[in-house]
């Protein structure tokens, strides 16, 4: 998507479940990745703000690396944006 401002992560042991914001604020899109596709997905992108849980994760160095500003934040913070299907 070439207007992603801001991508959020919902780190799993296996798999990422990444959400995609544009500029006006709108879903872009939303996927359930594994740990090995959640990089070549990233590098599609253009470069956009990423937030993940804080956690000691080689990830947040990875992703930094290829261009985006990655935001750790506490997982207390990241428990409201966890939407379940009840």
């Amino acid at each position: 998507m070439k207007d992603t401002r801001v991508v959020g992560s919902d780190i799993a042991k296996r798999v990422f479940q990444i959400h995609a914001a544009g500029a006006d604020g709108r879903a872009a899109f939303g996927e359930t990745l594994s740990r090995g596709k959640l990089l070549g997905c990233l590098r599609q992108e253009p470069r956009c703000a990423v937030a993940m849980e804080a956690r000691a994760t080689a990830h947040q160095r990875e992703i930094a690396a290829l261009g985006h500003d990655v935001r750790a934040i506490p997982p207390v913070h990241a428990k409201p944006f966890v939407k379940r299907q009840t």
